[in-house]
């Protein structure tokens, strides 16, 4: 390290999201890129569970099932993902919901999230959750998909699933999604940059370059 470079800012980012969210998988991207135009900032970022789905059955439900309820039809499912992955090709994302065959229930895949994060691996088990998920169609609700993930970013895979078959983390998970909701949080996914400034959406990388530099401002 340069004796005579400027010690860099800390900044706290929470991110409020959930792992079977596209919006999620293309706005967290998106605030990848952001923070890599800012190298004078240290940031760490902390990630809090949002369940969209929190009545879906363990297993989680056939895709086909889950558009009609959801979407109405498959048809219109098929152009809200036609355009979310043309946005998607521009961060380098290449959305697969063809491969997707069910979705699953995400509290197992959060709670490996706060299990990685004692290890220091949560940024990257979650990049590599969503890339197996929505551009492989791996289920993410199942304990072997989710060892198997946990040994790409250098976790113990046997380890993951012993931490899985307990019932670790899941008040950890709910009560992050219930703190969300009384916070007025509704969608995702949503940035809570220094405790002070939310912004929700999968923003432009520009508008949440703004966003960072008016909280390095008060920093």
């Amino acid at each position: 390290m340069n004796i005579l470079s400027p010690p860099r800012t800390r900044l706290a980012i929470e991110v409020v999201y959930d792992l079977v969210c596209p919006w999620c998988h293309l706005g967290i991207r998106r605030l990848r890129r952001a923070i890599r135009a800012r190298p004078e900032l240290l940031v760490e970022l902390s990630w809090r569970p949002f369940l969209l789905n929190p009545d879906l059955a363990p297993n989680g439900v056939a895709r086909q099932d889950y558009m009609a309820r959801k979407f109405g039809g498959e048809d219109r499912a098929r152009r809200l993902h036609g355009t979310i992955a043309e946005l998607g090709r521009t961060e380098g994302i290449e959305f697969r919901f063809d491969l997707i065959r069910r979705i699953p229930q995400s509290l197992d895949a959060h709670r490996l999230v706060r299990w990685a994060s004692r290890f220091g691996l949560a940024d990257q088990l979650v990049e590599a959750l969503f890339d197996a998920y929505f551009s492989e169609g791996a289920d993410i609700g199942d304990t072997a998909a989710l060892a198997t993930l946990a040994a790409q970013v250098g976790l113990d895979p046997l380890a993951a699933r012993r931490f899985l078959a307990t019932g670790a983390e899941v008040e950890g998970v709910h009560s992050d999604n219930l703190r969300a909701h009384r916070l007025g949080i509704n969608g995702v996914p949503c940035f809570v940059i220094a405790g002070r400034h939310a912004i929700a959406g999968a923003q432009e990388p520009e508008v949440l370059e703004r966003l960072l530099d008016v909280a390095l401002l008060e920093e």
